[in-house]
């Protein structure tokens, strides 16, 4: 097997069989069809990526092809929504086609159904129905109109069509076989009485078609080749290929109908109707609120569309359903900011540093870069005087010795400024520090271990922030038959702080993206204004949950936890937990690769710089252990270590290494 044949996933590996057994490259043709009752979310990416991933690799059309036989629910709203994201995704669909494009046609062939003797019109309750269907172990049996005769049916058809039958009074079933092993295939409806007006064909229809008579007859009128779904429509296949046996012609291409598992995130709600119940509700602001697993609010918070289709890329194509880590989409973004957001300075939590040296009244406008990734970001000033302000978490009056940002009688060093010293702090009545008093040195050359960012407090812009956790504090909030998922909410899900930021970012436009340095990355909301900015924080740094979710087992593993803690057991040290991680580490495949990453990135919170350098050494056919090692001590220095000899000559190493990974990895922080 080629190389080439071992990376396709199993439908392209579907679509190369049948171009090999005769069919044309040009007869290939595929959909998505999304109802338009709601908004997309990040589960429907994986079924966008897929079909318009297929039409660019085979130079394909793809048509977007809404499913609107609902009108109850659907709406223009949400037709001009989806558009929207996938234009947004970065896809272009060849036709925008509906289904009630065939509404006439589909009419036209239910009623030679009707005169095959294959279809029926049944009176019967719902209830009664679903009593006579059986169930997925007992047969169902005939109901007592399921043999009236073509002329009763045909005319009963037309009073249905023509708004002269109540709703719930009659539908149109298939004449299948009520007996059938396959539940679906017990003479399934085609079509029931609706009397609601449709976003598009207005009044002129009071019956609407079913999904399942609908879907593939659409399919075959559109010469879709590959008709490619979800998991949950598997069973839904025989019946797809029934329905097309009654209409397809022999000369004309047939569609096929394959599945593939469903995206699933953690900590997220999937179903629309519960997404679309969170609005209703006002538990979200609306379908576009950042916490919203919908495409329009990751865009809103601030994802991109690279960071999403490598996202679904990386999860790839699998047979069977399983729960995606949502912090595997948290790193996919981090990693394309990292890249392409400039770098700012900006104070979430202040307090006021005073440096008692500097001359009273005096500013200074100190150069500093944009985007260590991208050499053509170039330079911009930002203005430095006597008081600023820096992040309350940066000083401690007593630090230990892994400590690298402020303390008193310790030197750290001011991001694109100089190197300040704690001298005292002022504290108020209640004992909390008002101010930190330091001194000055303008020899920056010196040797120091920590570095922090700050705003003039004199030039600073004050701003809202928006920081947004996850919605659900359950890793499976609808997974419990039990509980309503709604008391899994997170109360803690968005806080609003007043920052302050460097005045470059004064006219920073509507949906701008920014690394605050230390802190994240953040964009502008859409209801910023001239007058008073605001930033949606987009991800931090680092996944914040990991550490938590660990620490957060089942009873009994806590439980053996604490005891061995308190027999005094010794417990492995994060540094080795990292070693042994990067000791596999170019053995994993892409999506594990970066699912370890994660991990190593939150276990190098607990490594001191003297735990990390004796790895320096390490042989450089070891590549993972290194590759740990550069992970691990871009974390030290986000957290404010600051450059050394000995890591300049190290990242220099890895940066002549022929492992591309490691290579990565060293300019990320070359560039730091």
């Amino acid at each position: 097997m080629s190389e080439e044949s071992k990376s396709l996933n199993f439908i392209e590996h579907i679509i190369e069989e049948d171009l090999t057994n005769g069919m044309s490259k040009d007869d290939l043709r595929f959909r998505f069809p999304p109802e338009p009752n709601g908004y997309l979310h990040i589960g429907h990416t994986k079924a966008i990526g897929i079909s318009f991933g297929l039409g660019e690799r085979y130079n394909a059309p793809v048509n977007l092809r809404f499913d609107d036989t609902n009108p109850a629910k659907e709406e223009q709203e949400y037709v001009d929504a989806i558009k929207e994201d996938i234009s947004w995704l970065g896809y272009t669909w060849s036709k925008e086609l509906y289904s009630s494009d065939y509404f006439q046609q589909l009419y036209d062939w239910a009623v030679y159904l009707i005169k095959e003797g294959k279809a029926y019109v049944d009176s019967q309750s719902s209830q009664a129905m679903a009593e006579q269907k059986g169930t997925p172990t007992q047969p169902g049996v005939d109901g007592p109109y399921r043999n009236r005769s073509i002329a009763e049916n045909l005319e009963l058809f037309q009073k249905m069509k023509n708004g002269e039958c109540e709703e719930g009074s009659h539908v149109l079933r298939a004449r299948i076989d009520m007996k059938h092993t396959n539940m679906l295939m017990r003479d399934p409806l085609m079509y029931r009485v609706l009397k609601k007006h449709h976003h598009r064909t207005g009044n002129d229809w009071c019956i609407y078609p079913m999904y399942d008579w609908t879907h593939g007859e659409s399919d075959y009128l559109e010469r879709i080749s590959h008709s490619l779904c979800s998991l949950e429509f598997k069973p839904h296949r025989e019946l797809y290929d029934w329905f097309l046996d009654q209409v397809v012609a022999s000369d004309t291409i047939r569609p096929k109908q394959r599945e593939f598992a469903r995206l699933n995130l953690s900590y997220t709600i999937m179903s629309k109707r519960k997404l679309l119940k969170l609005v209703e509700d006002n538990i979200v602001s609306g379908w576009d609120d950042p916490r919203m697993p919908t495409i329009s609010g990751l865009r809103r918070r601030g994802y991109t569309p690279n960071a999403i289709r490598k996202f679904v890329e990386t999860v790839g194509v699998a047979k069977r359903d399983n729960v995606i880590d949502v912090a595997l989409l948290e790193f996919c973004i981090r990693e394309d900011l990292n890249k392409t957001a400039p770098r700012v300075m900006a104070v979430l939590d202040p307090v006021k540093l005073v440096i008692t040296n500097y001359p009273e009244g005096k500013e200074e406008w100190l150069e500093a870069e944009n985007n260590q990734e991208d050499d053509s970001a170039g330079f911009r000033k930002v203005p430095f005087s006597r008081e600023l302000y820096i992040e309350r978490d940066d000083f401690k009056e007593q630090a230990s010795s892994n400590y690298f940002r402020l303390t008193l009688g310790k030197e750290v060093r001011l991001k694109n400024a100089y190197i300040i010293k704690g001298e005292r702090v002022v504290k108020d009545a209640a004992g909390n520090i008002t101010e930190i008093h330091c001194t000055y040195t303008e020899d920056t050359s010196k040797k120091v271990k920590g570095t922090l960012h700050w705003v003039s407090i004199k030039h600073a812009i004050k701003a809202e922030v928006r920081e947004y956790d996850r919605l659900f504090m359950d890793e499976s909030p609808d997974a419990h038959p039990e509980k309503d998922f709604m008391e899994f909410l997170n109360p803690e899900s968005l806080k609003i702080i007043t920052a302050y930021v460097e005045p470059s970012l004064k006219d920073a436009k509507i949906g701008e993206r920014y690394q605050f340095q230390r802190l994240g990355y953040f964009n502008v909301d859409k209801d910023s204004s001239a007058e008073k900015l605001m930033f949606n924080k987009t991800v931090g740094l680092r996944d914040s949950w990991a550490k938590e979710s660990q620490s957060v087992g089942s009873g009994e593993k806590q439980s053996e936890k604490q005891s061995k803690a308190q027999n005094n057991q010794p417990q492995r040290k994060a540094i080795d937990i990292i070693q042994q991680l990067g000791k596999k580490y170019t053995n994993l495949p892409e999506e594990k690769q970066l699912k370890t990453k994660a991990e190593i990135q939150e276990h190098a919170k607990n490594v001191s710089y003297d735990d990390l350098h004796p790895w320096f050494n390490t042989a450089a056919k070891k590549v993972g252990t290194r590759i740990a090692t550069m992970i691990t001590l871009r974390v030290l220095l986000e957290q404010g270590l600051d450059k050394n000899e000995d890591i300049n000559t190290f990242v220099a190493s890895g940066l002549e290494d022929t492992n591309e990974a490691l290579v990565t990895e060293s300019k990320n922080i070359s560039r730091l």
